[in-house]
């Protein structure tokens, strides 16, 4: 996506970056954009010649002990053993840097993390390239992997001072949802809207429902999609970047986001299984929370239609919403055929 900004905006970030980078300590040549999302991600060469990704948050979407603690929680799984990025300190000591307000921006928050040497899983709406048995050894990976990162996040005693959000009922169907009324956004239609009301209040009672027999709850990393899960040498050869949605939540929704733009994939029965296979080599998953998949599946999808609605600056967003509406009333369908 950031090769498909235009030239002003990605002019401005750019110098915004160079702001940042007189916080550390890094090489004198241009950082070079990477992505652009949530945060404007750069590729960097630190003064040892490590390379790095600073990352300046967008305005507004975290506050600075939010931030601060999701620092803290990539330190601490890296600590445990885990592959993910971990904050490279300032010049002056502070892992987290405050941006002042200038004519193109307001305030905001500016971090560096080491760089993961490796490549992305993939691309959403592209094929997964691997073959079908690669591919469900790679997804075996990454349940064992999520399984290590939930055993960590169990282990460790967070500051006092620790904030992040929470994937919680409320969060995914109530009045002020996390990532936005997915049932009532600009760009529904009428039918739409309607049938995204009477669906918010049948899972409602769906969720209810399946909490009353207990769920595993506790810190996950909320959006391990293809682009976050990188293919690495080491450590496994998986590692997990892009804790920005990371907070308190129901443990199966981190392999529901993990499988649900895998759908398509012809291997998917078998990545499915992988997945789950990998999680249990680690940690129990009972087959009580593994009914309720299917549940957590349509509640990830839902959220994406919250994300892009309040993002029609995205190319090809009215397109992309109506594909997630779409996509979602589909699993919503499934969950009464029992498929």
């Amino acid at each position: 996506m950031a090769d498909q900004l235009p030239q002003n905006i990605r002019d401005a970030l750019q110098k915004r970056a160079l702001e940042a980078l007189d916080h550390w300590p890094v090489r004198a040549h241009e950082p070079v954009l990477m992505k652009y999302r949530e945060n404007a991600v750069f590729r960097v060469t630190l003064s040892d010649g490590r390379p790095a990704a600073l990352r300046l948050h967008r305005p507004g979407y975290h506050d600075e002990t939010s931030l601060r603690s999701e620092l803290d929680f990539m330190a601490a799984l890296r600590h445990g053993g885990l592959d993910v990025p971990s904050p490279v300190p300032a010049s002056a000591g502070a892992s987290l840097v405050c941006l002042a307000a200038n004519r193109q921006f307001p305030k905001q928050y500016a971090d560096v993390v080491s760089w993961i040497d490796g490549m992305a899983l993939g691309q959403t709406g592209t094929p997964l390239s691997q073959s079908s048995e690669t591919q469900a050894e790679i997804f075996f990976r990454i349940g064992h992997a999520m399984a290590a990162m939930h055993d960590l996040a169990d282990a460790w005693a967070p500051p006092e001072d620790f904030k992040r959000p929470a994937w919680d009922g409320e969060a995914l169907l109530g009045e002020k949802p996390l990532w936005g009324r997915f049932w009532d956004c600009r760009g529904l239609s009428q039918d739409e809207a309607a049938a995204l009301s009477a669906l918010r209040d049948d899972l409602r009672c769906r969720l209810t429902n399946v909490q009353r027999s207990g769920m595993d709850y506790g810190l996950i990393h909320a959006d391990l999609v293809r682009e976050n899960v990188f293919l690495t040498e080491s450590k496994g050869g998986v590692a997990f970047i892009d804790f920005d949605d990371a907070g308190y939540g129901f443990r199966i929704f981190d392999l529901a986001t993990t499988l649900l733009k895998n759908r398509q994939e012809p291997a998917y029965p078998a990545i499915e299984n992988a997945l789950i296979a990998g999680y249990r080599s680690r940690r129990a998953l009972s087959d009580a929370a593994l009914q309720s998949l299917p549940l957590f599946m349509v509640l990830r999808s839902l959220t994406y239609i919250g994300w892009l609605a309040g993002r029609p600056e995205i190319p090809g967003a009215t397109e992309r919403l109506s594909r997630y509406v779409a996509e979602s009333l589909e699993l919503a369908r499934k969950l009464d055929a029992g498929a």
